[in-house]
């Protein structure tokens, strides 16, 4: 098994007009996409470095302070980009490591599904084909 590459970094702002400005105006990066999720009372910013580095940037309404689940203030999860999400799950299953059901991304239609590191980091497995 190979890890191809980190797909994208998640963080989830208490202060999203802030954070943005942050990483847009002041480290330089450019805004991709923006999303105002209705459901959800949250927003979604894709933001990028050079075309290569991609940071997800998400608000909500009332984050609770870090655990260890990724709807959390701070790193939401650590996202590496995979060939095969199934042959992905099995191995990690295989190795005592539990996966959520896959999912599939709303605005790319591509699968992916979430586990856990031993300290309960949220990571995830984002499948480009």
């Amino acid at each position: 098994m190979k890890l191809k590459r980190i797909h994208h970094v998640a963080i989830i702002a208490s202060d999203y007009a802030l954070s943005k400005h942050f990483y847009c105006q002041i480290l330089g990066m450019h805004l991709l996409e923006e999303h105002y999720r209705v459901e959800s009372d949250s927003w979604k910013a894709d933001l990028a470095l050079d075309n290569q580095y991609q940071i997800e940037l998400f608000s909500f309404p009332t984050p609770p302070p870090r655990l260890s689940y990724p709807e959390a203030c701070g790193l939401r999860h650590l996202a590496f980009s995979v060939d095969d999400l199934d042959k992905w799950i099995d191995y990690l299953r295989q190795h005592d490591v539990a996966c959520e059901a896959p999912r599939v991304d709303p605005y790319t239609q591509k699968r992916f599904t979430f586990f856990a590191d031993p300290d309960g980091l949220p990571l995830e497995l984002y499948s480009e084909s």
